[in-house]
């Protein structure tokens, strides 16, 4: 073994950068620099507020009650959750690459990588942000609006007989947190509030982490009709009529592992002091009209026609009418559940852009001590964040996460070859042999792992990002993320084991665990079984697409057609988690860890398994039952769509949907699920995302070749709907229309795909497109 003391060198992160290819070792993240010369439309395009799709709310938010209650605004870089108080609002700002912590690779005494803030480190608050107007209390006719049209949180209220109006959003163009305030004559303060103990300078402060990770944030405002200055830390504003307050902040972290992920030449306070100076000087309405035309540039790519909602339900506001929806099942609300779609698409852009991916969650923190510091977990969670992305009409989304793991490969890579066969190591491959790259259940923004080795994280990454691929058929995409298909082929050539079953020769796991129960000493878990069988179509595939490495190709189909695949209990009926005919683990476990080959992975496809199998899968959902966590539930709502059982598949939506009362799992009144940990509960991003992936899968089921329209449409949305913009996998989108529960017409657009079987029902029709083509069809 390597002597596990010294760190990589630079070199060696050099030589790995090269080995995935010029460009690539630096992934697409926009670092925190000067502004490139942004753009300005020349009108400003709003969706009126009688057409907007909002979340709305009586009051303001209760700031400790913040995760729950306040409204997220982001960029895909910074974001903050916004309180509303009309006299006391406050902002609590969070930078994507705010993390303490490094590579932390130095294995404890079972192998394993410490899994604590210091050396793992943390993603946190980089500031918060108080702006007081103090006669403003005692207001009157007070709406706090998440316009999800439009990309703005808005306050409104009446205080002495004039309407006052406050707007608040993240440009990305920008790259700054916007407050306007607007009314009569206003007085009051906007301050900086550090959460480190961190020494203000004015209106502004910088600092460091021990780590190296320098971080800023300033803080500008300007005014009409009144006087606007600087108050030592605190800038005040006296008798506006408006007040234009611009915030924003950064970290000098470069997506490089040459560099140890850090420019040290960067001055994180400079570029915040010129990113806010430069957006006073472009004014409130053309800040307004640009962020407004950036974010429905993607917003509108997508539309949601669930079926009208009864009046009472729609003159609810939004916590109210989650309520009723919970006490009410028998009366549907789709406006309700097609706003829940929305949002998670409102949360994907502005959680998800040329920035770091969403971790557990996301952009938006209440704290610098988040439960499992707000991580990257590779056994679900990450993955789920973004199957929205691509169904959603929002492939631009998705690319962060593949940019973050190209940049973190070299790193990756060194420490699985320098530490995965460790002897203390109890998933270390007993064959000896090692290669490519491997991750643990926790991954850090430094390369940096966490918590135990997960020997399938490799590939459940993998098959996450050939998916991206599977829905825009991008070939350049697909040559960007070929050196990670490659070496985590490499990994797993040299993982598995050969072992007799029934008179022959296969392949399986080594010992491994099924996430996230039952024994850790197991071979050949379905979990692993599944998603190495689905890695190795996926690298086949990308060599024939890109005409490269054909004989590793070749050898890679041999062991594929090795590998042991999952057989259905005689004792339980369903399909097994374990080479075993036992169940090992927990019946209703969280986790769906056996059925990947099902949802995501499509090995086991409604139309194309043997039955048998089918049942299996079948009979394990019920086993794990219909309530769990938010994500737990979004994954089983997912299957069960695969199934075509719409009435479950529904259901369990419903059960995300539930309002989280008493610590309990469910939908806080912000729509940010919730997920329980008896004494409080924590926000968890990755349902608000996972359950609107299976909304999308009840409307279309895609996989190349095959397109299938409403295959489990729930009888709350049947009398009548129309989506547009539907991501298909094989290169296509689609916008649908239906009444009384079956397909009136349908637009299948290419946007690279060529030919696909499109169903309805017992209807089928082949179509054939050349990229960017389209076409109409109305089944019978």
């Amino acid at each position: 073994m390597p002597d596990q003391s010294l760190p990589p060198s630079r070199r060696t992160f050099l030589k790995l950068g090269g080995a995935v290819g010029a460009g690539v070792a630096v992934g697409g993240l926009r670092p925190f620099a000067a502004n490139a010369e942004v753009l300005r439309p020349a009108d400003e395009d709003l969706v009126p507020e009688a057409r907007a799709t909002t979340l709305w709310y009586p009051a303001p938010a209760a700031e400790d009650k913040i995760i729950e209650q306040g409204l997220p605004i982001g960029n895909g870089r910074i974001g903050a959750l916004v309180g509303g108080d009309p006299a006391a609002d406050f902002l609590y700002l969070a930078d994507a690459s705010l993390w303490t912590g490094g590579a932390n690779d130095v294995l404890e005494d079972d192998g394993q990588f410490p899994y604590e803030r210091e050396k793992f480190g943390t993603l946190g608050l980089l500031a918060k942000a108080r702006i007081t107007v103090p006669a403003h209390t005692g207001v009157t006719d007070y709406r706090r609006t998440l316009d999800l049209s439009n990309g703005l949180v808005t306050v409104a209220y009446t205080h002495q007989g004039t309407r006052y109006r406050r707007e608040v959003y993240a440009s990305h163009p920008d790259d700054v947190v916007v407050v306007r305030l607007t009314g009569g004559p206003m007085t009051g303060t906007v301050a900086l509030e550090p959460t480190r103990g961190e020494t203000l300078a004015g209106p502004a402060f910088e600092a460091a982490f021990a780590n190296g990770l320098k971080y800023a944030s300033a803080v500008a405002a300007s005014g009409r009709g009144g006087q606007v200055a600087t108050d030592g830390t605190t800038v005040a504003f006296t008798g506006c009529r408006e007040v234009l307050i611009v915030l924003t902040g950064g970290t000098n972290y470069v997506p490089d592992a040459a560099r140890k992920f850090l420019d040290a030449a960067a001055d994180p306070l400079r570029v915040a002091k010129d990113k806010v100076a430069a957006a006073l000087r472009a004014g409130g309405d053309a800040l307004r009209a640009t962020h407004v035309a950036d974010y429905r540039r993607l917003y509108d790519r997508m539309s949601v026609d669930l079926g009208q909602s009864p009046p009472a339900k729609r003159a609810l506001d939004t916590w109210s009418r989650l309520l009723a929806r919970h006490d009410d099942p028998a009366t549907p609300d789709p406006e309700l559940e097609a706003s829940y779609l929305q949002f998670g698409r409102y949360l994907t852009i502005t959680g998800s852009r040329d920035g770091l991916p969403m971790g557990l969650q996301g952009l938006w923190q209440n704290t610098n001590t988040p439960d499992w510091m707000s991580d990257y977990h590779t056994d679900i969670n990450v993955q789920m964040n973004y199957w929205l992305a691509d169904r959603a009409g929002l492939p631009g989304s998705f690319t962060a996460l593949a940019d973050y793991c190209l940049a973190q490969l070299p790193v990756w890579t060194d420490s699985t070859n320098r530490l995965f066969n460790d002897p203390r190591n109890r998933f270390r491959n007993t064959s000896g042999r090692i290669g490519g790259w491997a991750v643990a259940f926790s991954t850090n923004i430094y390369g940096g792992s966490g918590w135990w080795w997960h020997p399938g994280g490799n590939a459940w990454l993998c098959n996450s990002l050939w998916d991206h691929y599977a829905f825009t058929q991008d070939k350049a995409y697909l040559a960007r993320i070929y050196p990670l298909l490659k070496g985590a082929c490499e990994f797993w050539e040299a993982r598995l084991l050969p072992m007799v079953v029934g008179g022959r020769e296969v392949l399986v796991d080594d010992h491994d665990w099924s996430p996230e129960h039952g024994p850790q000493d197991t071979r050949g878990n379905t979990y692993s079984q599944e998603i190495v069988w689905d890695l190795f179509e996926h690298y086949r595939e990308a060599v024939a697409v890109l005409g490269r490495d054909r004989a590793y190709g070749d050898r890679i189909a041999g062991l594929q057609r090795k590998l042991y695949l999952p057989e259905v209990s005689p004792t339980t009926g369903w399909l097994e988690e374990w080479m075993s005919p036992d169940n090992l683990g927990e019946t209703t476990h969280r986790h769906l860890s056996p059925l990947i080959g099902f949802f995501p992975g499509d090995r086991i496809a409604a139309d194309t398994a043997p039955k048998e199998l089918l049942d299996g899968v079948r009979a394990l959902l019920v086993a794990r039952g219909m309530d769990s966590y938010g994500w737990a539930t979004a994954w089983r709502s997912a299957c069960w769509a695969r199934l075509k059982d719409a009435d479950r598949a529904h259901q369990l939506l419903l059960t995300v949907l539930r309002p989280s009362v008493a610590n309990g799992n469910g939908t806080a009144p912000n729509f940010f699920d919730m997920y329980s940990q008896g004494s409080y509960t924590i926000f968890q991003i990755d349902a608000n995302l996972g359950a609107p992936a299976a909304m999308v899968e009840m409307l279309v089921y895609s996989r190349p070749g095959v397109l299938e329209l409403l295959p489990a449409l729930p009888a709350a949305w049947a009398a009548s709907g129309r989506v547009t913009g539907i991501g298909a996998r094989g290169g296509f989108e689609v916008d649908l229309a239906w009444r009384a529960g079956k397909v009136t017409t349908a637009v299948i657009r290419s946007v690279g795909g060529t030919r696909t079987e499109v169903r309805a029902g017992t209807w089928k029709r082949t179509i054939g497109l050349r990229p960017g083509g389209s076409v109409t069809v109305q089944p019978s």
